[in-house]
Parts: structure tokens; sequence; C-alpha cells
């Protein structure tokens, strides 16, 4: 059944008060037809009106709500106490700027000790990349041959202690002195040998480190340099990080629209947030970003939507301003409640964002194809004899007669005619004094 519109012809029609539906049981007619309140009409012109030829633009309307394009509970990456808040609730802030920033003694306690370890290792690897300096290399010079020395002494000692005790163990031999006084001069031989072979150690060892410093760090020394190196760059790097979530940067350019936390609350990681403003949150402030439209589009409607399409959009704080908005989303798949199925669509407003605010309830017009040179009538002038939808024309004696026609759009009062009916031929939107709509169509069928 087709819903009646407000007639609103052009032409003056004083005793137009209303619609009524008549429903003829057992024929299934269906009109929509003026209820006389002034004396009766008996000419057909005045029953009457053309059919036009003009300019058609489709309107498709749904109800929505004005929502932020981007939102996000802003909250810290770790749990702690919040040491500064920059902003307040409506401010405008820009992407990356800081926010906030929570109580961070311990990280920089820790970072001052990354940074002096990393300091010492690379201080260390410097010494290895660089090789000996010169003086070092002399003083090993220096050593190695004051150890020479020491061995040509030692040997001599020795050469002098092996004769002694070559003539004692002669003299012993002879009876010509004591065991004990042989013994003597053999530890003597003893201990001069020991000095030598320490002498000889020394000078290896002098021999040894000047090669090296000679020959500079081996690769495996420089490789376990760099290694340490980039551990310190690592653990350096792990602090900053820990610095840095201290930070609570903005995502996004936006508007500051809620404050749920304020300087000295404990602040959890989590992206949900506390009603109230209180010593214990969950999140610092709310940011949000532009202004959409969520429209709900009946089923029957979607259809027609496109992206890009121009949108009216008028809301309950603003009953006399119109903004423009465009289609920049259509939800892929359907919401039903009520069983009523419908697709959400995602308007862009354009103008008035200094006034619609975030949770306005909001009208929205979708404005369609325009249709050029369409037949357009009354809405109350379409008549359903039986199923077939019609119009009532007068024929040649001026009396209404049924015509079948296909219909169209209807937007507000007026419904689009696509076939069964010319430019300029009238129909009836008033049956004539004393006539039902019923009397006319049963009076037809016996024609």
């Amino acid at each position: 059944m087709q819903l009646p519109f407000v007639n609103r012809v052009k032409q003056p029609l004083p005793w137009l008060v209303g619609l009524v539906v008549v429903g003829l049981i057992g024929t299934g007619t269906i009109a929509y037809l003026g209820v006389r309140s002034t004396p009766a009409k008996t000419d057909a012109t005045d029953l009457t009106v053309p059919v036009k030829s003009d300019r058609l633009t489709i309107r498709i309307t749904a109800s929505g709500t004005i929502r932020p394009v981007q939102t996000v509970n802003l909250s810290p990456k770790a749990a702690g106490r919040l040491a500064e808040l920059y902003v307040e609730q409506g401010d405008s802030v820009k992407q990356g700027q800081v926010i906030a920033r929570m109580e961070s003694d311990d990280v920089e306690a820790q970072l001052t000790q990354a940074r002096a370890n990393l300091a010492q290792t690379e201080a260390r690897l410097a010494a290895l990349r660089n090789g000996s300096r010169s003086e070092d290399i002399a003083q090993a010079q220096a050593s190695l041959s004051q150890a020479e020395a020491q061995v040509k002494d030692a040997q001599a000692r020795l050469d002098l202690a092996s004769e002694r005790a070559r003539r004692n163990r002669e003299l012993e031999a002879q009876g010509a002195i004591s065991r004990d006084s042989l013994d003597e001069v053999l530890n003597t031989e003893l201990s001069a040998r020991a000095t030598l072979e320490q002498s000889n150690a020394r000078v290896r060892e002098a021999r040894q480190r000047l090669a090296e410093l000679q020959n500079g760090s081996r690769p495996e020394d420089i490789a376990a340099a760099v290694a340490e190196r980039d551990a310190a760059i690592g653990r350096l790097q792990a602090v900053r990080v820990q610095q840095e979530d201290t930070l609570i940067r903005a995502p996004f350019s936006g508007v500051i629209t809620q404050r749920f936390a304020t300087i000295g609350a404990f602040v959890t990681p989590t992206t949900s947030a506390s009603s109230t403003t209180s010593a214990t949150s969950t999140s610092v402030v709310a940011l949000a970003n532009g202004l959409e439209v969520i429209a709900e589009v009946p089923e029957v409607d979607v259809s027609q939507i496109k992206l890009g399409q121009k949108v009216e959009i008028s809301a309950d704080a603003f009953p006399d301003q119109v903004f423009e908005g465009r289609v920049r989303l259509i939800a892929p798949e359907a919401v039903v409640e009520q069983n009523v199925t419908s697709f959400q669509v995602r308007v862009t407003v354009l103008t008035g964002k200094d006034k619609l605010r975030s949770g306005m309830n909001s009208d929205v017009i979708f404005l369609g194809k325009q249709l050029d040179n369409a037949l357009i009538v009354p809405t109350v002038a379409i008549v359903t004899n039986k199923g077939q939808t019609g119009v009532l024309v007068p024929d040649n004696n001026n009396k209404p007669h049924f015509q079948p026609v296909t219909i169209g759009t209807t937007i507000g009062n007026q419904t689009q005619i696509l076939e069964g009916i010319r430019a300029g031929e009238r129909v009836f939107i008033e049956l004539p004094e004393g006539q039902k709509l019923e009397t006319v169509m049963k009076q037809m069928e016996k024609k």
C-alpha cells in the first residue's frame, strides 16, 4: 500500500483539507483523493490538474548521528603516575604533539648509566683500532734490552759458579775440603742457574710484548670490542625507548574532547576511559578528528547511494540550517534491528564543522540523479485498482476514467510517471460531488 503525501498543488484549492485512503474490500481498489468541505464543483477542470514535464531530483532521506571520523583514548604504554598534562578539553593539537608526561626518575638514572657504559666500550674499541703508541713500543724495547742484560749477567754468574764447583769437586776428591764445603759451592751453582732461567723467561716475555705492540691489535680482539660496543648501544636504545614511552603524543591532529586524569593520578595502559576525573584513571584524554554522519539507509534505497554523492545535512540543534556533506563509505554488510534491514552509510561533513558536535542527531537527504523532462503528477492522484496502479483521467463526458500507468520515484508530494500518460493531460485529484471511488470503478467494469 502506498502512503499518502500532502498535496501542495500550486493553484489554490481551498476545499482540499486532507487525504483519505479508501480500501474497497473485494475489488482491491485503493485511492489517494481529496475530501470535500466546501460547495461542490462540477467542472472537471476544477477537480483535475495537468501532468507536468519538469526536472526531478531523486532525494533519499535517512536519519543519522554525528560522530568523529577518528577518535581514540590516549593512555601511557606503562602504568605510572602522571607528571605533566599540557592540554585541556577543547584544545586543538597537531600530530606528534606531546599531550602529557609520566614520571620518569628511574628511567633517567638508567639512561645515565647506559651512556657511561657506551662511552667505556667505545674508548676500548678506539684504543684497539688505533694500535700501540710509539712511547709504548720504546718502553717495550727498553724492557727487552734490560732483560737481555740481566741474562748476560746471570750467565756470567753461572759460568763462575760452575767453574768453582768443578774445582771444589776435585779438592773434595783429594780430601782437601769437606763434603759440606762442596755442597755449599754446588748450591751456589744451582742458584745461579735458576737466576739465568728466570732472566731468559723475562726476555721471552719482553720480546712477545714488543712484537704485539709492533704488530698491533689482533682481529679477534677488535671483533670482541665491537660486539661489546654494539651491546652497549642496544642497551642505550632500549632505555631511550622507555624514556620516549613516558611521553604521551597525539597520534593524529584533532581536538581534545575529554580529559579523564589530573596531574598526580595513577594511569594504566588501556584504551578505555573513566567517566569522571579522579585520582585513578585508565586514560588521560580523548582525541577526535573530523566529523561525519553515520546514517541508516533502508535496504530498498541503498542501491541509489553512491560514493561521493552529495548530501544535505540538517541537525535538530540547527533546524533552520542545511549543511553540506558527501558519501565516503557504504557498509558492505547490513544491520537488522527490529526486523528492519538497513545499511550504514558514512557521510563526511563538509560545512558546519564549527557548529556541529559529536553525538548530535541529524537528518540527511541524499541527492541522486536529476531526471530531465520527467512526467510528474501529485501523489494524491495515484490510485490502485485490483493491484494495478493508475490515475483517473476525464473521458469524453468529463467523467473519471481509470488509466493504468507505470510510476517511478515518489519525492514528497510528487510522483514520476514512466508510462501510460502524456504531458498536458489532466488527472483527477478529487472526485466529483457525490461520487465514490468504488462506484466509479464498478461503473467502468460494466462498460
